[in-house]
Parts: C-alpha cells; sequence; structure tokens
C-alpha cells in the first residue's frame, strides 16, 4: 500500500521518537536536517540508528511502517555522515531536502548501494524521495525526474517553507487560503512529473497543525487532485490524512459496480452508469481505488 501519512519526527528527541509507532503514520521520516540543530546532529544520528533497528524487528510481527530517514542536504558537509550512521538501522527510504536535480540522485543512489553492501541489506531495497522545490534551481529542475534512470525513485514530494525564504516572500497563500502562482505551479509539476514517471506524488504538509480543519481540506484537497498521500508536522494530522486519503464505502460500492458493469459488457468501450457514460479512464480510476493497479 502506498502510505498515506509521512509524519516528520525530530532525529534528536527520544520521547517523540518513542511514540512515534503509535501515532498511525503510515510512514515515520525521522528528521535530521531542519528539526535538528547542528550540535545535535550526531546525537540525533545515533538514536535514529537505534531507533530504525528497533522497529526493524518489531514490525514483521505488526503493522508495516515505513521507516524513512531526511538526511541533510548535499550542500552541507554532513549528509554522506548522516548516511553512514543510519543505514547501519536499514531504513525503508531516505529523504534527500533541496534536491537539484537528477544527478544528485543518482549519486545518493550511488552512496547507498555501498552502504547496503557494507551493512548487507538488500540490494535496491532502500528507496529515495526526494523534496524538489526548496531552491529556485530545484524548482526549475522538477520535469527532469521523468527520465531519472533509478528504481530506488519511490515518488516525489515538495514544501514551501525553505523556497518561499530564499525568494523573499511575504506570503504563500492568498487571502482565500489557496497557494500563490509560484507555489501551485510547483506543486503541480511535482503531481504531474511523478505521475508521468510512475511513481508516488506526496503532497506537502499544512504548517498550522492545530488548524485541524484547514489541514482536512488540504488532505481532502490533495487526495481529489490525483496526490498519494501527504507530509504531516504533527501527530494531530494524521488521522485527519489518514482519513481524507481512505475511499468511502460509496467510493468503493461505485468502483465494484463499474468493473461489475464492464464485465458483464466485455465488447463496450462505452457505458452508461446512473445517468452518465463511463469508459476506460473509469474502469482504471476503479480498479485504483480497488487496490488493483
Amino acid at each position: 500500500m502506498v502510505p498515506r501519512s509521512w509524519l516528520f519526527v525530530p532525529g534528536d528527541s527520544e520521547r517523540k521518537l518513542a511514540k512515534a509507532i503509535e501515532t498511525g503514520a503510515h510512514a515515520v521520516i525521522i528528521d535530521l536536517e531542519d528539526a535538528v540543530a547542528v550540535p545535535a546532529k550526531a546525537q540525533a544520528r545515533e538514536l535514529a540508528r537505534n531507533w530504525l533497528a528497533v522497529h526493524r524487528q518489531q514490525l514483521t510481527q505488526s503493522r508495516p511502517v515505513a521507516r524513512w530517514v531526511r538526511i541533510n542536504a548535499f550542500d552541507t558537509d554532513l549528509w554522506r555522515e548522516d548516511l553512514a550512521e543510519v543505514m547501519a538501522g536499514a531504513p525503508d527510504g531516505v529523504m534527500l531536502p533541496k534536491c537539484e536535480g537528477p544527478e544528485q540522485i543518482r549519486q545518493l543512489a550511488a552512496e547507498i548501494y555501498e552502504q547496503e553492501q557494507r551493512h548487507r541489506i538488500a540490494i535496491g531495497s532502500t528507496r529515495i524521495l526526494p523534496l524538489v522545490s526548496e531552491t529556485a534551481r530545484s524548482a526549475l529542475t522538477i520535469p527532469s525526474y521523468i527520465d531519472v534512470e533509478t528504481p530506488r525513485l519511490a515518488g516525489l514530494t515538495w514544501g514551501a517553507e525553505d523556497l518561499s525564504a530564499v525568494l523573499g516572500a511575504s506570503r504563500k497563500r492568498d487571502a482565500k487560503g489557496a497557494w500563490t502562482d509560484v507555489f501551485s505551479f510547483i506543486r503541480a509539476q511535482c503531481l504531474l512529473t511523478a505521475h508521468a514517471r510512475g511513481i508516488w506524488a506526496i503532497d506537502t504538509l499544512h504548517d498550522d497543525f492545530r488548524a485541524a480543519a484547514a489541514t482536512r481540506r488540504a488532505a481532502q484537497a490533495a487526495r481529489a487532485d490525483g496526490f498519494s498521500g501527504m507530509l504531516a508536522i504533527h501527530p494531530s494530522q494524521v488521522p485527519i490524512i489518514n482519513a481524507a486519503f481512505a475511499p468511502s464505502e460509496a467510493e468503493l460500492a461505485e468502483a465494484r459496480a463499474i468493473l461489475d458493469l464492464f464485465e458483464q459488457n466485455p465488447n463496450a468501450g462505452t457505458l452508461q452508469y446512473k445517468g452518465r457514460m463511463i469508459d476506460q479512464p473509469h474502469i482504471r480510476l476503479a480498479r485504483q481505488l480497488l487496490g488493483l493497479g
């Protein structure tokens, strides 16, 4: 199953790490980047490695939770140290912030390959999820991910906070709460490129975790627009995101009815269903909702 909720957890907080599995998040991202001050980086790496190792064993007998780590960006001298430490815990994936194009994906993939060999981890099992919007250069390279030749590329995601600081933008949303032009463009590029590449499209987080209604609207919009999941900054957002991305019983029932209708009419290209015309795109969507690919 594609992880719907992706929860960031500060890598230097033992208390928050201890509670992460119980939040209901489909994917936990241990953050070694923005959430951790430089003096605490080394401690965060050690905590992350230990957490990954412990939950690698526990999760074989309980509900699956994807274990990810956000390392530091390539423009620092920290990311290799992050990777060398956390790969001992065999994470399911690595999030690369401020990713500025496919060459960085290839470089990270090569480093991960060496670490998998060193730690006797199944080759190719560690995936990559780049944040593709945090600098002006990274935002302009989004379409180039279509041609990245690595099966490690699990999806694309984006964020608005870092880019707004880079641009000196005083707002990210307009008076009605909609993304302004630059951020709306980046979001659309991320979504389209991910679908063109056949990988996950993960929408950015809603930064005010106390505003449950706004988080719900953002999550519902993300799913309606075609995203497969959404980032979360606080555990309270996780159940909201999970609910928003879960198909309703009515949607599932309609999907089954559509597939049954075409099964009964195997030679039909177009059929009528409840007063509307349905065709091949409706079959594909129905199969996706039912987890049939």
